[in-house]
């Protein structure tokens, strides 16, 4: 905290560039930019932040992400088939029964996304799956 003071004090001093005098700014026009260069770091250090969630995602069943394997169901099976609708366009019924379509469909989906082709969804496939079916572009392959 201490270091932000200083070198929000430091940045509010007057300073020349290229021989024009810049014109010192308010503090708190500087602690501003610190946070919102504070919350611009974070999202590139979790690009999970980036992605739509809840209310302007595409497929609003459910904000979890367990791990989904074959005999898997409710929300999160129906988030994951109406992810995998819009990214692939897979047609599947969105029924929260994790199947062997589905099953198929998240391999077909892995294997266009060039990540581990095993059929089951875990953390890398629900991070390329809401990315790719909130992704202006969707559907894909």
């Amino acid at each position: 905290m201490r270091r932000v003071l200083t070198v929000l004090a430091a940045l509010a001093l007057p300073i020349s560039l290229a021989g024009t005098p810049a014109v010192a700014a308010s503090h708190s026009t500087h602690a501003t930019a610190a946070v919102k260069h504070a919350t611009a770091v974070d999202q590139l250090k979790h690009p999970a932040a980036l992605v739509a969630q809840g209310p302007d995602d595409v497929c609003d069943f459910t904000d979890n992400r367990p791990t989904l394997h074959l005999g898997s169901s409710g929300a999160v099976v129906q988030q994951a088939q109406c992810y995998l609708n819009q990214a692939i366009d897979a047609g599947l019924d969105v029924d929260g029964e994790f199947g062997r379509i589905t099953q198929s469909a998240t391999r077909d989906f892995q294997q266009c996304a060039g990540i581990v082709v095993d059929g089951r969804i875990g953390a890398q496939t629900w991070s390329f799956l809401s990315f790719w079916a909130n992704a202006p572009d969707a559907p894909f392959c």
